[in-house]
């Protein structure tokens, strides 16, 4: 089970749902690039998907290395999902079975606009109570959590600093983005989103595995008509939506590690005749 991240996050976002999965599969929770406790690029403009997906289909084979008979399923949240679509999309990756969390072939721009109004800062908190205020301002799209909750998924995006806590991150990783959404030709962009929403529609349609798709019924980054239209095109992907949560579920709540495990766990379908 390979689990992965979104743009701004890091594998351990994953600790609660592994301790479900582990009950049946091996799990594996990375930190792509720039997160966490993996390499900064020296090239910030490589923070792309493309990057990610090469790194990750690395990883897939060496997986299948290590053991042939590998079944590799994947849990991708946002970006971690894109980044799914795109091995799912290979046959020869074999993925067995997709969960996309909160993501789709079309992106809402003032999504990324939001996204984009806090990814890079380099913020220092003094305490990991002010950290965590500060991530939750940004993270208002993950629904409510206890403070139990809300620690443990704040924890490990901080870095001790002199002067006291940072992010994880690399600042940089946020450099394609600004450069996309700063253009000042505004015909260009509009351009460069019906590319992306276009090509990422063909991979979609180009995935054959069952997949499951969530959303935050508050979504701003994955709309309901493109969810729905999700569910008839491609792998019809089934859908399941959560009240009371953005972008994007936190995969901690009971309600959405059931509704992942279930889905992990079900029988695999018998071919057509």
């Amino acid at each position: 089970m390979i689990c992965v991240h979104g743009l701004s996050r890091q594998g351990r976002d994953f600790d609660s749902l592994a301790r479900h999965l582990s009950a049946f599969a091996r799990v594996v929770a990375v930190d792509v690039a720039g997160r966490g406790h993996s390499d900064w690029l020296a090239d910030p403009m490589q923070y792309q998907v493309a990057t990610y997906v090469a790194d990750l289909t690395a990883l897939v084979h060496s997986i299948r290395g290590a053991r042939a008979d590998s079944r590799i399923d994947w849990v991708g949240t946002s970006m971690g999902g894109l980044v799914g679509m795109a091995l799912a999309a290979q046959p020869a990756v074999g993925l067995c079975r997709l969960v996309l969390n909160d993501v789709g072939p079309v992106i809402q721009w003032s999504a990324l606009q939001r996204i984009a109004s806090y990814l890079g800062q380099d913020p220092v908190f003094p305490t990991r109570a002010d950290a965590y205020r500060y991530l939750a301002s940004v993270s208002a799209g993950f629904g409510v959590h206890t403070a139990q909750a809300w620690a443990a998924l704040s924890q490990h995006m901080l870095r001790e600093r002199p002067g006291g806590f940072g992010l994880h991150y690399d600042p940089a990783i946020a450099q394609p983005l600004r450069a996309m959404l700063g253009s000042d030709n505004p015909s260009a962009v509009q351009d460069l989103i019906r590319g992306s929403n276009a090509h990422l529609w063909q991979l979609y349609e180009a995935i054959a595995c069952p997949t499951l798709l969530l959303r935050g019924a508050e979504s701003d980054l994955l709309n309901e008509e493109t969810a729905l239209a999700m569910t008839e095109r491609g792998p019809r992907a089934r859908l399941v939506q959560f009240q009371g949560v953005g972008h994007a579920p936190t995969l901690v709540a009971s309600d959405q590690v059931a509704a992942v495990c279930g889905f992990l766990r079900a029988p695999a379908a018998e071919p057509a005749e």
